[in-house]
C-alpha cells in the first residue's frame, strides 16, 4: 500500500489526574478529582476526574460539591496546579514532536492532532504512545482518520490507552445511528435546536437540507453543521501557532453578588483584565462578550460589537459595564465573565481551522 496523508489526534488520558498520580503515586487506584482550591466545599468546578472517580458519575465541569456528594469515602479532592501541567504538558509536545517526519498542531494541554504520510498510521500511532510514556509515564489515547473532524472523533473510540481509525469508509457504518451530541462541537443547545428540525442522528443531519440549517445557524455554523453530518472537515495538520481571538477572565463568586454595585464593580475588573491580556498582544478589540450565572445556576451570554476597533481601555471596560447594565437587577449572580475579542493581525491565521477550534 502506498503512503498517504493522515491525521492522527493525541489525547492523554485523564491527563490532569494522571499527572497528580504521577506525582502523588499513593493515589493510584483512587478517586481523584482536581478542580479550583481542592476545597469541595467551595464553589468551583471539576477540571478533571480520574476514571474512579468517573465510575461514581463525576465528570469535569461538575460543580465541586455536587462532585462531594457522590464521591466515596476515599475520595481525595486537589487543587488545580497549572504550572505542574504545563511543564508535563511541554514534555508531551516534545516527544511527539521528535517523532520522524511528523508535523505537531497543538490544541491544548493535553491533546494535539499529528500530520504524516504513511502507509501504516497504526505504527505511527504505537510509536505516539511509546514516546509520551518513555518521557513521561504518561498513557494516551489516537484516534487516526483522513480528516482532522473524523481523527478527532475517533480517539473516544480508542479511549483509554488505545487506538480507532475513521474514515470516510467507515463512517456512516460507525457515527450514523448515534445522536448529533457525539459530534465534535455540538453540544446541548446545538443538539436541541437540530432535533427542533427534526435531526437527531448522524445520518439525519448528514441527510439534512443545508438552506434550513444555515437559516437557523448562520451561513458560516450551517455549513459546517451540515458537512459535520459527512465527517468532513480540514484535512491538513499546519504546526504554525494557534492565533488566539480573544481574552478573557471569569470567576465564581464564593458568596452571591446581590446589588448591581457589587455586579457593575466585578465586570469593571474582570474588563480591565481581560483588555490588559488584549493589550499586552499589541491587538485592538472588536467585540466584547458578558457571561452571567444567576443563582442557582442559570446561565446567560451577552455581545456588543464596538463601534470600531479599539486600544482605549475606558472604551472596551465601558462596553463591559454597559452590558452588565441589561442584567436582571433582581437576581443574585454566582459567576461573572468577560471576553474580549481581537482584531486579527496582519496576515490573519494562515491555517484553515474548524469553527470550533478555538473552543476545545
Amino acid at each position: 500500500m502506498s503512503p498517504v496523508p493522515w491525521v492522527l489526534h493525541v489525547d492523554m488520558d485523564q491527563f490532569i489526574a494522571a499527572v497528580e498520580v504521577l506525582r502523588h503515586p499513593e493515589l493510584a487506584g483512587k478517586p481523584v478529582i482536581v478542580g479550583g482550591n481542592g476545597d469541595p466545599t467551595e464553589r468551583a468546578v471539576v477540571s478533571t476526574a480520574s476514571y474512579e472517580a468517573r465510575a461514581f458519575g463525576i465528570g469535569s465541569g461538575m460543580p465541586m460539591k455536587i462532585a462531594a456528594r457522590k464521591a466515596p469515602d476515599d475520595a481525595v479532592f486537589l487543587p488545580v496546579d497549572h504550572a505542574a501541567y504545563d511543564a508535563v504538558s511541554a514534555e508531551v509536545m516534545g516527544a511527539l514532536r521528535a517523532l520522524p517526519e511528523v508535523v505537531l498542531e497543538v490544541l491544548g494541554w493535553d491533546e494535539c492532532f499529528l500530520g504524516v504520510t504513511t502507509a501504516d498510521p497504526e505504527s505511527v500511532a504505537r510509536a505516539a504512545q511509546a514516546a509520551v510514556l518513555e518521557a513521561t509515564g504518561l498513557h494516551c489515547s489516537v484516534g487516526i482518520g483522513d480528516n482532522k473532524v473524523r481523527a478527532k472523533i475517533a480517539t473516544e473510540f480508542g479511549k483509554p490507552r488505545g487506538m480507532f481509525r475513521l474514515t470516510a469508509e467507515n463512517w456512516f457504518e460507525v457515527m450514523g445511528e448515534r445522536g448529533t451530541r457525539e459530534l465534535w462541537g455540538v453540544g446541548p443547545k446545538v443538539q436541541k435546536r437540530l432535533a427542533e428540525h427534526g435531526i437527531r442522528t448522524v445520518r439525519e443531519l448528514a441527510d439534512g437540507d443545508e438552506a434550513e440549517l444555515v437559516a437557523e445557524f448562520g451561513p458560516k455554523m450551517g455549513v459546517w453543521y451540515h458537512e459535520l453530518g459527512s465527517g468532513l472537515g480540514p484535512q491538513v495538520v499546519d504546526d504554525a501557532p494557534w492565533i488566539a481571538r480573544s481574552h478573557s477572565r471569569e470567576t465564581t463568586f464564593q458568596q452571591n453578588l446581590t446589588t448591581p454595585e457589587q455586579v457593575s464593580a466585578a465586570i469593571r475588573s474582570l474588563a480591565e483584565e481581560a483588555f490588559g491580556d488584549c493589550e499586552a498582544e499589541g491587538r485592538a478589540v472588536v467585540r466584547v462578550n458578558l457571561k452571567v450565572r444567576y443563582a442557582p445556576f442559570v446561565t446567560r451570554t451577552l455581545g456588543r460589537k464596538l463601534p470600531e476597533p479599539t486600544l482605549d481601555r475606558d472604551a472596551v471596560v465601558a462596553a463591559a459595564v454597559a452590558l452588565g447594565e441589561s442584567l436582571d437587577q433582581d437576581r443574585e449572580v454566582r459567576l461573572l465573565g468577560v471576553r474580549a475579542e481581537m482584531e486579527m493581525p496582519a496576515g490573519g491565521d494562515r491555517v484553515e481551522r474548524t469553527p470550533v477550534r478555538g473552543r476545545i
